[in-house]
């Protein structure tokens, strides 16, 4: 289920493009403004941006700069601006794809499946952040409120499966089998051990409380 921040100042537009993608079976959360825009992008977890350019409180293409200093996350603008010279600047400032309003709603789908398809074959890499803490997935290492935090690859492994999706739980069973790679045996303590490893390790920087323990579920981060 890929995640879509659509991040359109106008309500029915907003509303509509929201309620359609989720029929496709996506999750979307929804800004109105640049700096709420802003701020659903850094908590994490977005596979893909839809971004109008006049934005109050922060513009769409400063957003977008921004956006382009730590990732590669696909962006597709949303613009009532027609000039070809608009175009090239948004896509010289990183923006993916551009789509003039009014729009069809196929054809938007059309465009966001094949950014989708684009980012999972692109090669992993890059930044990753979630509050305080920036991951650099090509070094493998992970700062947390300015301090670096040394994890084993496993603990690392595991900080990077909750991040890319911070709103859901995870299982001790999903995390095991992504990290290593194998079935999770029910009575085995290894995720609690690695766990309790990394809050310690967290806990210098005073982010150990981002990992939260849903009680008979498992791990997922906090809100």
């Amino acid at each position: 289920m890929p995640h879509i921040l659509i991040i359109e100042d106008d309500t029915d537009i907003n509303n509509s493009t929201a309620e359609y993608l989720r029929r496709q079976g996506c999750s979307c959360s929804q800004a109105f403004s640049g700096t709420e825009g802003r701020l659903l992008w850094r908590e994490g977890g977005i596979d893909l941006l839809l971004v109008d350019l006049m934005l109050p409180g922060l513009s769409g293409s400063e957003l977008i700069a921004e956006i382009r200093q730590s990732s590669r996350t696909p962006v597709i603008v949303l613009s009532a601006k027609t000039e070809l010279s608009d175009k090239v600047e948004l896509l010289g400032l990183g923006a993916d794809d551009y789509l003039t309003k009014p729009y069809q709603l196929e054809e938007l789908w059309a465009r966001i499946l094949v950014q989708l398809r684009h980012a999972s074959a692109a090669p992993t890499g890059g930044l990753l952040h979630y509050r305080d803490w920036e991951l650099n997935l090509d070094e493998m290492t992970l700062t947390a409120a300015g301090q670096q935090v040394n994890l084993t690859s496993h603990e690392f492994k595991i900080i990077e499966l909750l991040t890319g999706r911070p709103k859901r739980v995870f299982t001790k069973q999903q995390i095991y089998k992504a990290v290593w790679q194998e079935e999770y045996a029910i009575e085995d303590k290894t995720i609690t051990v690695h766990i309790s490893n990394i809050r310690a390790k967290l806990r210098p920087s005073g982010t150990d409380s981002y990992i939260q323990t849903v009680w008979g579920i498992g791990f997922k981060l906090t809100e």
